[in-house]
C-alpha cells in the first residue's frame, strides 16, 4: 500500500483569476496533447495532499498560467475539479459518477466479499487491479467495529512486482504468459508459491511495517486482478486467512462468469 506518486509541486502562488490573454504562448497545442495535458492535471490533483493554486498546477504541468486555466475551466465544466472560495482547485464530484463505471460488474460482485473478510477478520479488505506497471486499488472496505485500522483508499497504487496483490496477480499466470503481456516486468518465484497455495503473501514490500495477503481473481476477457487484505500485525493463522481470500475471489470469479 503506497499513496499515489504526485510529480513535485512548486511552491504556491497566488491563485487569481484567468491571466490576461496577451501572455498566452502563441501556439495552440493539438486536441490530442490538451486531452493529455487535462488527464494529467486530474491525476496531479487527486495525488496532491491539499487544493492546488492555478499557478501551481501550471507548473506541475510545465505549461504556461494561461494554458492551465483554459484546462480548468474545460475540467469545471464537467464537474471534474472544483474551485473552493480562493480559487484553488480540487477534484471534483463528477471524478465519482465516473468512478461508478470503472469494472462495474468486479466491483458489484467484490463488495459483498469484501465487507464479509473485513468484518470477519477485522482487516481492511480491497480488490487491486493492474494497470500497466502498477497495481491500483480499485475498490475498498475497512470493517465496521474497529478502533483502528489501515485505510487503503480507492486509487493507491503501488508496483505490480512488489506486494501480496502484484504476486497474487502474477500467480493467475505461468511465466510465459506474463511475459508475453508484460515482457519488461520481471516474474517473481513468489508467484509459483502462490499458485500452490490459492494465495500470496508480502511482508514490508510496500511499506515498511506493513503485510498483506492476496488472492487471485481471473476477469473473463480482461486482465487478472486480485483480493486482498493489508495489517500491520495478524492475530490469526495466515493459512486460514489465505483460504479465505482464496474463496472469496472463487465466489467472485463464479458471479463474473
Amino acid at each position: 500500500m503506497s499513496p499515489v506518486r504526485a510529480e513535485k509541486i512548486p511552491a504556491a502562488q497566488s491563485a487569481d483569476a484567468a491571466p490576461s490573454v496577451d501572455a498566452a504562448p502563441a501556439s495552440q497545442p493539438s486536441p490530442s496533447q490538451t486531452l493529455s495535458r487535462g488527464i494529467q492535471a486530474l491525476e496531479i490533483l487527486a495525488a496532491a495532499e491539499r487544493p492546488l493554486t492555478i499557478a501551481e498546477l501550471a507548473g506541475a504541468l510545465h505549461v504556461h498560467r494561461s494554458v492551465a486555466y483554459r484546462i480548468l475551466r474545460t475540467l469545471e465544466d464537467h464537474s471534474l475539479l472544483v474551485r473552493d472560495d480562493s480559487g484553488r482547485v480540487q477534484p471534483g464530484p463528477g471524478l465519482a459518477v465516473l468512478a461508478r463505471g470503472v469494472s462495474r460488474d468486479l466491483q458489484t460482485a467484490s463488495l459483498p466479499e469484501l465487507s464479509q473478510l473485513a468484518n470477519t477478520w477485522n482487516m481492511t479488505a480491497f480488490i487491486a487491479v493492474w494497470d500497466h506497471q502498477d497495481c491500483v486499488t480499485l475498490v475498498t472496505v475497512e470493517p465496521r467495529h474497529s478502533g483502528a485500522t489501515l485505510a487503503q483508499h480507492p486509487g493507491t497504487r503501488h508496483p505490480v512486482t512488489a506486494g501480496a496483490p502484484g504476486i497474487a496477480i502474477q500467480s493467475s499466470m505461468t511465466p510465459k504468459e506474463w511475459s508475453e503481456l508484460a515482457p519488461k516486468l520481471p516474474y517473481r518465484p513468489e508467484a509459483a508459491e502462490a499458485r500452490r497455495l490459492g494465495y500470496a503473501a508480502s511482508h514490508d514490500e510496500v511499506i515498511a511495517g506493513l503485510s498483506s495477503l492476496a488472492a487471485p481473481i481471473r476477469v473473463p476477457g480482461g486482465k487478472p486482478a486480485a483480493i486482498a487484505v493489508v495489517y500491520i500485525r495478524l492475530d490469526q493463522d495466515p493459512d486460514t486467512v489465505g483460504a479465505a481470500l482464496a474463496a472469496s475471489a472463487a465466489r467472485i470469479e463464479a458471479q463474473l462468469g
